[in-house]
């Protein structure tokens, strides 16, 4: 009991206590404030996650320094040995021992130049956060003649000298977290940590082609990319010209928000091994839903599980965009997120949209000529104006089938070659499309109505979508026990067999493969597509087959059908002439 007080009194003041000027209490003061080694470390558990967190700040460094060249070296995965050298600026003896101090920065002065801040760094966080966390030393010359020195280790300061070096600066960062052991058991296996680094090396080579990057692990050399013209010139060094000719560009501007880079043609993306890589006013940011509207704009043309390959570098204002949201800047927070989604969703769809898009067979031109060369000398007719728009009709081109599945002719460029049943797939789907989100699709009443069985859950099917069904042309109404009968059904082409198209897109119905109210009607559409088109195999007259080409090069996204597979290829005539000796 505190001294003063009487027995049945509280030793305090509560709310509806009375002051006792006799009481005195002297309460422990619990809050203290941090060592600045230690403050250090829990900036460094922000910035410093593994050893790419560490190259991706020292390289983002070396780039705001101006660098042209920057070579990474690392041991053991970076936990043993991270070193960074460039060719920048460097730095004098007191920006030096400055930089190494907390929210010491050269790129802000004030708040408000967080607003559009233009370079890779600005906190003044990672250099300290680093040295904090490792056996640090930092080697720079502003001129190629006097350089500085400085060693740390776990961000005390060790020694400071004097040193002859080549203009730029080289920071070497040894033992990263021997003084947070925690830490450093939660870091991967060498082999993951080393595909981590080449990644975050992979991202800031993307965003800077014009620098040149070399990355060694245990003296093996990783990357090594000279300075490229362009960023598809970078993308085909860093993974090759395999990948590389499977990219669209992409360049789509609307407003403030420019959008630049590729999308894998749909015919090569795959469910695995996909590269999706997205870039604010040049800096790497991680945003699954930019992505993810990206892939939206492959609208009708992927099969469920493909996933594309993406590059996108995203530009606007900086007033736009707030980058100041995660120390490892790896995040940003866009003024307008919908705006920015529709815009790169809109892009990727225009870049897919040409025929441009179609897959080339062999080497030569990548890409398919807007315009077919007509073998009678007729002027060549537009192929891309809506179909829908009645125009002067063009002579018959030269067509040929072969194998009753494909349909050849001459382009400005080569050959063509049309696979028929993904051609007329990618023509109903867009016609269907127009039909479900409009009146409807005209149909044909039968002379004789059809009349088919259903199980119970296909009937189910059917009295729950009789409207969607109508609008493809269907009309069905119940007959007796587990009968329908159809009075109308569409007719898409000479062969459609409706009795089967109608049953297979029932039992697809009733299995609930269309899946969420968002996306039904454009999976509805396109199994429709699928069960009605011409197949394969079957014999077309050469007016037909005039047809469907001319309405193939009058669609949206006539390079692909609704599984992702290509409707058209490219035969260049450069190589029909090397190989028959011509070149």
């Amino acid at each position: 009991m505190a001294r003063g007080a009487s027995p049945g009194r509280r030793p305090w003041l509560g709310a509806r206590g009375r002051s006792d000027p006799a009481v005195t209490v002297q309460s422990a003061v619990r809050i203290a404030v941090l060592a600045p080694q230690v403050a250090d470390q829990i900036a460094a558990g922000e910035v410093v996650e593994r050893p790419a967190s560490v190259v991706k700040e020292l390289v983002e460094n070396a780039l705001d320094a101006g660098a042209r060249a920057i070579r990474v070296e690392i041991e053991d995965g970076g936990k043993s040995l991270i070193r960074v050298s460039d060719d920048g600026e460097g730095m004098g003896r007191a920006d030096a021992e400055l930089a190494l101090s907390r929210h010491a920065t050269s790129k802000i002065r004030e708040a408000a130049d967080l607003i559009g801040v233009g370079t890779f760094g600005f906190r003044g966080e990672a250099l300290p956060a680093i040295a904090s966390v490792s056996r640090f030393e930092l080697e720079t010359s502003p001129d190629g003649v006097t350089g500085t020195r400085l060693r740390l280790v776990g961000g005390k300061r060790e020694a400071v000298d004097d040193v002859v070096r080549q203009r730029g600066t080289t920071v070497t960062v040894r033992a990263l977290f021997f003084n947070t052991p925690a830490r450093r058991k939660f870091l991967r296996a060498q082999a993951t940590e080393t595909r981590a680094v080449a990644e975050a090396v992979t991202l800031l080579a993307l965003t800077r082609p014009d620098t040149a990057f070399t990355l060694s692990s245990d003296e093996r050399t990783l990357i090594d990319v000279r300075p490229a013209a362009d960023a598809i010139e970078r993308v085909a060094a860093l993974w090759g010209g395999a990948l590389a000719d499977t990219l669209l560009p992409i360049a789509h501007r609307e407003g403030p928000l420019e959008v630049r880079g590729f999308a894998q043609r749909p015919a090569q993306a795959k469910p695995t091994g996909r590269k999706g890589y997205v870039f604010v006013r040049g800096r790497p940011i991680r945003d699954p839903f930019i992505l993810r509207a990206a892939e939206a704009g492959y609208r009708s043309t992927l099969a469920p599980d493909d996933r594309p390959s993406l590059i996108l570098f995203l530009d606007l204002p900086g007033d736009a965009v707030d980058v100041n949201v995660h120390p490892s800047k790896l995040e940003v927070r866009f003024r307008d997120k919908f705006f920015v989604e529709k815009v790169v969703q809109e892009a990727v769809r225009g870049a897919l949209g040409p025929l441009t898009a179609a897959a080339p067979l062999g080497a030569g031109d990548s890409g398919f000529g807007a315009r077919v060369s007509w073998s009678d000398g007729s002027v060549p007719q537009d192929l891309f104006a809506d179909p829908r728009v009645p125009s002067p009709e063009p002579r018959a081109p030269p067509l040929l089938q072969v194998f009753d599945t494909y349909i050849l002719f001459q382009s400005d460029s080569g050959v063509a070659i049309v696979d028929q049943h993904s051609a007329h797939e990618r023509v109903l789907y867009e016609r269907v499309m127009r039909q479900l989100t409009g009146d409807g699709a005209p149909a044909q009443r039968l002379l004789l109505p059809l009349t088919l069985d259903f199980s119970g859950p296909e009937l189910e099917a059917i009295e729950a979508h009789r409207e969607l069904l109508r609008r493809v042309g269907f009309e069905v109404e119940p007959f007796s026990g587990r009968s329908v009968v159809v009075h109308t059904a569409p007719n898409p082409h000479p062969r459609f067999d409706a009795a089967r198209c109608l049953q297979e897109l029932v039992a697809d119905l009733a299995g609930g493969r269309f899946g969420a109210l968002a996306n039904r009607l454009e999976r509805f559409a396109a199994t429709f597509a699928c069960r009605a088109a011409i197949k394969a195999g079957q014999r077309l007259e050469v007016e037909e087959m005039r047809e469907l080409v001319l309405r193939l090069l009058g669609a949206t996204l006539p390079a692909h059908d609704v599984h992702g597979r290509p409707t058209i290829v490219q035969l260049p005539k450069g190589e029909l002439e090397r190989r028959f000796g011509r070149s």
